[in-house]
């Protein structure tokens, strides 16, 4: 064999092997259950539990909200448009990250609490970009920081959507907000089982 074959066969094992390994921003597996990801990504309560103190978002309701926006990946992005069905014309939106945030509003939130090299791929910068969002909400609309189910309505349709009620039209969306609201109080539950 030689040389040069056995070089590329290594260097496809290895592909393969860090493929499996799941990076830390690849998906923790079971992400029905709060405890598992926790202890899958001891990183991941550390950056929870700061937003908490800092902001009061609870650690469900930012597990809630990452697990709809982005399934805990770090690098998801919204999927492509193409024209005609086959001409790619760029990404649906620029929601990038594990709270899926857009770029001006991820630019506001970095003046506002002066984080400049946050990064949305970054779960510490993630979750307290949440909270610097919700706590908003709060402020602004009056939306309990417990209150999973409208505070991602307002999450996703911005505060001026919120506020005009343009979630009331878009029955999809509700069902979406009810599931959060669901998925918060099921990681509630097992987050006060495995503390």
């Amino acid at each position: 064999m030689s040389r040069f074959f056995r070089a590329m066969v290594g260097m496809c094992l290895l592909a393969v092997v860090a493929g499996c390994g799941g990076g830390a921003g690849s998906p923790p597996r079971n992400l029905d259950n709060a405890c598992s990801i926790l202890d899958q990504r001891p990183q991941y309560a550390r950056a929870m539990q700061k937003t908490e103190r800092r902001w009061g978002v609870p650690m469900h309701v930012q597990m809630a909200t990452i697990y709809q926006e982005s399934k805990f990946d770090s690098d998801a992005r919204t999927p492509h448009k193409f024209l005609l069905g086959v001409i790619p014309m760029g990404r649906q939106s620029s929601a990038y990250g594990y709270a899926q945030a857009l770029d001006a509003t991820w630019d506001e939130y970095v003046r506002q609490t002066r984080s400049y090299g946050a990064r949305r791929d970054k779960i510490a910068d993630a979750t307290d970009f949440i909270g610097w969002y919700m706590t908003t909400s709060r402020d602004k609309l009056g939306i309990p920081l417990h209150d999973a189910r409208n505070q991602y309505l307002a999450y996703h349709e911005g505060q001026t959507g919120y506020a005009r009620g343009s979630y009331r039209s878009k029955g999809w969306l509700n069902n979406v907000a009810n599931s959060v609201a669901s998925r918060a109080e099921t990681y509630r539950v097992q987050l006060q089982r495995c503390r």
